[in-house]
């Protein structure tokens, strides 16, 4: 439940300055040189994001790109607005500063699968729990690319590395069961192949007012290459992924004969559409406000992509961590305005 604090419905942009100038995709491109490794599919979500943020007419100086450490943290670099190369695991912590002391920003969050689920772990549930205005890309590649090839906590079982030739132990983490489990306000799933798919989700996350989590299946062409080439196959694809539209049955398949249904308690499943009936298979409402729906649907599917939902998974509004906290400082300071001098040279204060 959220409590009401009186505060106006915003979207996710409506503070951040715009701008009637014309920008194209070399306005975002900076003067630095890509290093990423050849097939890297980091290039692709780089390009599709260069070509994307001018439909948003944001002046660039109004944006900021926040990474932690890993490949996907080297994206600030590349992007000719303002950017932050930060510590392991902590750029959620250092965009919360950001986005409740600079409600004229858009703010970016840049990491990957083990920046965020293992030292960050904590960081991203709380962020996502708190609904922070800003967004959050977490490039899934399923191993540590940048320390050459560990298993990381999106790896699944069995998984043979530098760090476990035997094969992981681990099971491994759902990203986006981990995030509505936080009960994250916004969460979608893309592929860095399909840019008409990551598009729309990015578009979305940006306008979302509130903390809004992408997961985005990425390429690691050196140490774990063709993690998702199942997807990427166009008759393989075509079976395994499952495409999220709202207000749609929930289908998929070469031919839509496989959809979406109601399963025991509060499950969801596949089944063949012929055999249920169309009237059977679940119609997508991302705006459903009890995250249960969202969660189920996370969990079809499972580590072999057998089959994968994409696009929006949860989309629903209320009030973010961000405002509330403006709204209560400006709520203090009419009650009692602030006199910094009193603060200093009141009583409770010690010399040592």
């Amino acid at each position: 439940m959220s409590i009401d604090l009186g505060l106006p419905d915003l979207g996710g942009l409506a503070e951040v300055p715009t701008t009637d100038e014309p920008q194209k995709a070399k306005d975002y491109k900076s003067d630095q040189e890509v290093r990423w490794c050849p097939g890297c599919g980091d290039y692709i979500v780089l390009n599709t994001m260069q070509s994307f943020l001018p439909t948003l007419g944001l002046k660039p100086e109004n944006i900021v790109f926040v990474s932690g450490i890993g490949c996907s943290s080297r994206f600030p670099y590349y992007m000719d607005t303002y950017g932050m190369h930060s510590i392991h695991g902590r750029a959620p912590a250092i965009a919360t500063g950001l986005a409740t002391s600079r409600p004229d920003l858009s703010v970016w969050v840049i990491t990957g699968d083990g920046d965020a689920l293992s030292i960050g772990g904590n960081h991203l549930i709380h962020a996502l729990r708190r609904n922070v205005n800003f967004k959050i890309l977490l490039f899934n590649n399923r191993i540590y690319g940048l320390t050459k090839g560990q298993y990381s906590p999106t790896s699944e079982e069995g998984k043979r590395t530098k760090s476990t030739p035997m094969g992981s132990l681990d099971h491994p983490f759902n990203p986006l069961s981990l995030a509505l489990g936080a009960e994250a306000s916004f969460v979608a799933r893309a592929l860095d192949s399909d840019k008409k798919g990551l598009t729309e989700v990015l578009t979305a996350a940006a306008q979302h007012r509130g903390s809004a989590f992408v997961e985005i299946y990425q390429n690691c062409p050196i140490f774990n290459d063709g993690a998702f080439d199942v997807l990427k196959d166009k008759d393989e694809a075509a079976r395994r992924i499952i495409p999220l539209r709202p207000g749609e049955p929930i289908t998929f398949g070469p031919e839509s004969e496989y959809g979406v249904v109601r399963s025991g308690f509060a499950g969801l499943e596949t089944a063949k559409v012929f055999e249920i009936g169309l009237d059977n298979v679940v119609v997508h409402d991302s705006t459903v406000a009890d995250p249960a729906y969202a969660f189920a649907l996370s969990r079809i599917g499972g580590q072999d992509l057998e089959h994968t939902p994409t696009g929006i998974f949860r989309q629903v509004a209320r009030t973010t961590y961000d405002d509330a906290a403006r709204a209560q400082v400006a709520q203090a300071s009419e009650a009692k305005p602030a006199d910094l001098q009193a603060l200093l040279r009141g009583n409770d204060t010690w010399t040592v």
